[in-house]
């Protein structure tokens, strides 16, 4: 039996993989994320790809990158969330959005077989 070779992670992926770690609190505030080309060789990609996905987080305000030394999880800045709340709060807001994207999915194709079943909608042309 052949065995599939294994997809290699995008940045998007990583990023949500590394969000998640901090969401567990696997990274805590001041810790240093994997330096990336190693971790890039650990994962199979390229050091872009980790870049991207280091660069979505610092935009998402998780981490900060500091200049010759790495990428750190940000420390907890007085009256916002810290990083592993805010981690928490945009998984469950994927997940939401992953929900609302299903919902609307099914809804088109409820809308689809609705129309085909009544037929054109007054002042439409069939061509």
């Amino acid at each position: 039996m052949e065995s599939q070779p294994k997809r290699k992670p995008n940045a998007r992926e990583i990023a949500a993989r590394l969000r998640d770690e901090i969401a567990a609190g696997t990274f805590g505030p001041g810790d240093r994320l994997p330096g990336g080309r190693a971790y890039a060789t650990k994962l199979g990609v390229s050091l872009m790809t980790v870049q991207n996905a280091y660069a979505q987080l610092r935009e998402e305000g998780l981490v900060e990158g500091v200049s010759g030394s790495g990428t750190y999880v940000r420390d907890t800045v007085p009256g916002e969330p810290g990083p592993r709340e805010a981690a928490q709060r945009l998984t469950n807001l994927q997940a939401e959005v992953t929900r609302v994207s299903a919902e609307l999915a099914g809804l088109v194709e409820r809308v689809k077989r609705l129309e085909a079943a009544v037929g054109p909608a007054e002042g439409e042309s069939g061509a």
